[in-house]
């Protein structure tokens, strides 16, 4: 698995290696708790976000995250972040996480395409033999989003971490195989197509 800054193009979604440069964007859209709300982390202020990306590009520098900017490619604007993370060369495991998208731009084809370049990416380039997904138990619109990708639910992990409100969160675990990837990836390619 060589892990290194990539990006990954679409037909209407380009992933693109994240960088402070990219700050601005991303406060003009994410900046308050409700995109947070479900994140063990709370990003408020351009401070806070600024830190945030400086947290993720610092696991990148250690190659166990490699993150991305999300731009629709019609307006090319940046509309949203994710990554890969979790990284385990070893075993062939990666994790994808940490999205967020304006909201403008939820529960349209930019998820879907951003996690399906994604997943060509992991099982088709690195060759891994399994891709994560988790989400906290309570935020039933990402676990529904998981299972459209193609996931299967694994099991919960009981008060797996400690939201910045003092919650305990229990987080759900997914996975896609590399023996499920060609269907998958029928299937999102279907999904992709009607909706150009």
């Amino acid at each position: 698995m060589l892990i290194e800054p990539v990006i990954l193009e679409g037909r209407q979604v380009r992933l693109e290696p994240l960088t402070l440069e990219h700050l601005d964007a991303l406060c003009a859209f994410s900046l308050g708790e409700d995109l947070w709300r479900w994140m063990p982390y709370a990003v408020r202020t351009p401070q806070e976000m600024r830190d945030y990306v400086q947290f993720v590009l610092k696991a990148q520098a250690e190659g166990t995250s490699l993150p991305f900017a999300t731009r629709e490619r019609a307006s090319n604007s940046v509309v949203g972040s994710t990554r890969f993370m979790n990284i385990d060369r070893a075993n062939r495991r990666v994790e994808i996480g940490g999205t967020f998208i304006a909201p403008r731009w939820q529960r349209t084809f930019v998820n879907t395409e951003a996690k399906y370049l994604m997943l060509r990416h992991a099982f088709e380039k690195w060759g891994c033999i399994r891709v994560e997904f988790k989400t906290d138990s309570l935020n039933e619109r990402s676990r529904k989003a998981i299972l459209r990708l193609g996931a299967k639910e694994e099991g919960t992990f009981r008060n797996h971490m400690v939201m910045p409100d003092g919650r305990f969160r229990h987080s759900v675990y997914y996975s896609i195989l590399d023996s499920e990837w060609p269907e998958v990836r029928r299937n999102l390619e279907a999904k992709l197509s009607r909706a150009d």
